[in-house]
């Protein structure tokens, strides 16, 4: 007998059961660092439950640059055990999980008089390359950039030196390891804030959680919990001393339609206006110019958005990289702004950019909080989480346990291009055979000029615990972000589609899809010329 499927209407029927259950473990939070979690702790055979107050990956995990890289930019400040743990998981994912997590070359260009020059980034690549145990990088002269990269600025132009990192969809990143949890018993509810933690004598045990579709609020016990909250991190507590603080920093990208600015690789050059690195890079059909980093000063109780300053400072680096393609306002898709939650000393003065990105755990009595990480490092904070928990636990931790991915099983869809299977079976993994099933009822078409199959937005739709359509179209699916205007061309065929696997009548799909409207118009779109939001200050991010 089959799982009954992951909607909405088994969230609701089995809600008050799971509430009810006296669980080895809680997750606080859904984005990849708590999805981590959540798989490993599955892995052990503890009970466990994610709760998220949003979405899954509803902020940074879905919001991020897509990159699972080894952390080049950590080697300049002496971070070697940092950039060893990353190469050491980007290449496990890359090997795990082909077809979701995908080589990425970049090239970073070289101009006479600036930096890095050739040789010394030769030399940083030359330990990155050690660190990762295999040698990947090259450089190209001007004369071979006409032909390997044309379009490029030319005066000035030494050369780009050619290496190579990762790419993901981070939304789909994590469905699939929640998914690999829920195989080995863990579970996960969306829509459920958490407002408290309980405490007996000191140590937590327990939370009281809110169900934010119905109001119900329920109290669940556990043995530990472990906070995963990003930007939210030690708000129901920490129990270090408060040393440290959570530091928001905003991440805002721009995207493009391919034939716009078609590129094969991602390029990395350092913006005239403060020389910091920025990117333009290919990602989902799509290209992307990314990224700013500064100070998010708005509530985190709103999705982040970009600010005019931001938008002028990302085109006037495509415009300085790529002069003659002319790429203005009119020329932008979508864009998306994600939050980083990077751990301060609390030096005020210390430019965004130059924050360390380390981790750290607050620990007290039956509570651990990560605060900070990196998505491609997520396994590995996961289980130094779990080593900090299972002493609450009362369990052992094994190590060694094993990959974060199983091996999709065998279902070779007709008509598809082998590029294709392989996207699929990297992004839905053991749902593959089911998926199947959907392509053979409703072929193998796309929507719009995106990537996305129908097929697969049915299956989001009956399969993915759905409960808003910003839920469907900007995280199961990337199609608001990839298509005109979120996809609203689109929006009847979905409506047709989708409505009836979700369950909803027409006043509540005209609600949904009322909202969804306004929020991609806030927070997707381009904002209105002369906005104020944090516009004056634009330092943007570093190398990956």
């Amino acid at each position: 007998m089959s799982a009954p499927a992951w909607n909405a209407a088994w969230r609701q029927a089995a809600l008050p059961e799971l509430a009810s259950r006296d669980w080895d473990l809680l997750v606080i939070g859904g984005g990849i660092s708590g999805a981590g979690i959540l798989r490993e702790a599955a892995r052990q055979g503890w009970k466990c439950l994610l709760l998220e107050q949003r979405d899954f990956a509803w902020g940074t995990s879905s919001r991020s640059s897509k990159m699972v890289h080894g952390g080049l930019r950590y080697i300049a400040r002496g971070q070697f055990g940092l950039t060893r743990a990353s190469v050491r998981e980007r290449q496990r994912l890359l090997d795990e999980a082909p077809g979701l997590v995908d080589p990425l070359s970049f090239m970073l260009t070289h101009y006479r008089g600036g930096f890095p020059g050739p040789r010394l980034f030769g030399a940083l690549l030359a330990v990155y390359d050690g660190l990762a145990g295999q040698r990947n990088h090259r450089f190209h002269s001007a004369g071979q950039l006409r032909y390997l990269a044309p379009g490029l600025r030319e005066p000035g132009l030494l050369g780009a030196t050619r290496f190579f990192d990762a790419v993901t969809d981070d939304a789909r990143l994590v469905l699939r390891v929640l998914d690999e949890a829920r195989a080995d018993g863990g579970e996960a509810l969306n829509g459920m804030g958490v407002s408290e933690l309980l405490r007996d004598a000191g140590k937590v045990v327990g939370l009281v959680a809110t169900d934010r579709e119905s109001g119900r609020a329920f109290t669940v016990r556990c043995r530990a919990v472990a906070q995963a909250t990003g930007a939210w991190a030690g708000g129901l507590g920490r129990g270090d001393g408060g040393r440290e603080r959570v530091r928001p920093l905003r991440g805002s990208h721009l995207l493009l339609p391919a034939w716009r600015l078609p590129v094969v690789h991602a390029f990395s050059f350092m913006h005239a206006a403060d020389r910091r690195p920025v990117f333009v890079f290919p990602w989902e059909g799509a290209t992307v110019i990314g990224t700013t980093d500064l100070d998010h000063q708005e509530s985190l109780a709103e999705e982040a958005r970009i600010a005019e300053g931001e938008v002028e400072y990302l085109l006037a680096a495509c415009a300085q990289q790529f002069p003659g393609a002319g790429i203005g306002r009119r020329d932008v898709l979508s864009t998306w702004a994600g939050v980083r939650p990077v751990v301060s000393a609390g030096e005020t003065s210390r430019k965004p950019s130059d924050e360390p990105r380390e981790h750290v755990l607050w620990v007290e009595p039956g509570s651990v909080t990560l605060a900070g990480g990196k998505l491609t490092t997520f396994r590995p904070l996961a289980l130094e989480v779990l080593r900090a928990c299972a002493p609450f636990v009362g369990r052992p931790l094994l190590e060694g346990t094993g990959p974060v991915f199983s091996r999709p099983p065998p279902a070779t869809i007709d008509g598809l291009s082998t590029a294709r299977q392989r996207r699929l079976a990297g992004r839905y993994g053991r749902a593959l055979p089911e998926l199947h099933r959907l392509f053979e009822a409703l072929g193998d078409a796309r929507v719009g000029a995106s990537e996305t199959a129908w097929a697969e937005l049915a299956w989001a739709a009956g399969h993915e615990l759905v409960l808003h359509l910003d839920d469907l179209l900007l995280r199961r699916t990337r199609l608001g972000l990839l298509l005109p205007e979120g996809a609203a061309s689109e929006l009847p065929r979905i409506r047709a589609l989708c409505q009836p696997l979700l369950g909803w009548d027409d006043r509540r799909w005209a609600r949904e899809e009322d909202a969804y409207r306004a929020l991609w118009r806030r927070c997707y779109s381009l904002p209105d010329e002369g906005a104020s939001l944090n516009a004056a200050s634009t330092d943007t991010g570093t190398l990956p």
